[in-house]
């Protein structure tokens, strides 16, 4: 199980992020693309190439947030296509073998007794895109054994996003990631989709949360979650594993917790003759 941690904030260049994943033990970054610093362009291949040689790690790229493809504007969708099918070439040349994307819930009516998702109003004609943006993630990404990652959103709650997942799944280049602080914000309500696709667990963000409080990204320890099963469950899938805690102290408080739970999940793991 590889390990890693996400761009920070109060980091402002990859190299900082870079020595900071080396001096604490992990493997690799999460660039997030919602970031001017992250963006194609500053990120070039000779810069990725260079610190992941010089300090030893590997990376995955978060795809910005309000990525949307599906977007009934043609302008739009096309924009946000082609930057996913720019970020798939990159990673082809630098040590990134995952992209990790979220469904977006995309725009809304607020009628007077309820609010409509237009995804889900007009899911076919979503999933009609969506199936167009598949099969060209496929193409670009081909035999190089890059994997998209699809992270759970409140998107997982309703209908068109299930059937996204259906779709996606079909493609043995796109995977599940799952997000714990996500679900449990949810009151666990996305577990259910979750569960369903269990088997195409791929990466996993694993942080804190108090939902009770609307408390995510927490410290590990600091929370209410009961984090051994989920390392457990990252562990039985061999997942690739962000430590997703937003601030520098978090994470150096969080990353020892995270190990010494890994470590007592792995002892328990009966013993090959």
């Amino acid at each position: 199980m590889m390990t890693g941690m996400p761009t920070l904030i109060g980091l402002g260049s990859l190299e900082e992020c870079a020595a900071l994943c080396c001096e604490l033990g992990l493997d690799f970054v999460e660039l997030n693309m919602c970031l001017p610093m992250y963006q194609l362009g500053p990120l070039s291949k000779k810069l990725l190439l260079d610190i992941a040689k010089r300090f030893g790690l590997f990376y995955t790229i978060h795809l910005d947030d309000t990525n949307t493809p599906c977007d009934f504007n043609n302008k739009v969708a096309n924009a946000f296509t082609e930057s996913v099918l720019d970020t798939i070439e990159i990673a082809k040349q630098t040590p990134t073998p995952i992209i990790n994307m979220h469904l977006s819930t995309g725009a809304h009516f607020t009628l007077p007794d309820r609010k409509v998702l237009l995804f889900e109003e007009y899911k076919q004609h979503y999933l009609d895109k969506l199936a167009i943006f598949k099969d060209l993630c496929e193409s670009a990404i081909g035999n190089s054994g890059i994997v998209i990652c699809v992270e759970n959103t409140d998107a997982f709650e309703y209908n068109f996003g299930s059937e996204s997942l259906d779709l996606l799944f079909e493609s043995p280049v796109f995977k599940l990631t799952f997000d714990i602080g996500h679900d449990a914000s949810s009151g666990f309500k996305q577990r259910p989709v979750i569960d369903r696709h269990i088997t195409k667990l791929g990466h996993m963000h694993i942080h804190d949360a108090n939902p009770g409080k609307r408390q995510d990204h927490m410290p590990l320890g600091t929370g209410v979650l009961d984090l051994a099963v989920y390392v457990e469950l990252a562990i039985s899938y061999s997942c690739t594993t962000v430590i997703e805690v937003k601030t520098v102290q978090g994470l150096r408080n969080s990353v020892p917790v995270f190990f010494d739970m890994a470590r007592k999940q792995l002892e328990r793991q009966p013993k090959l003759p």
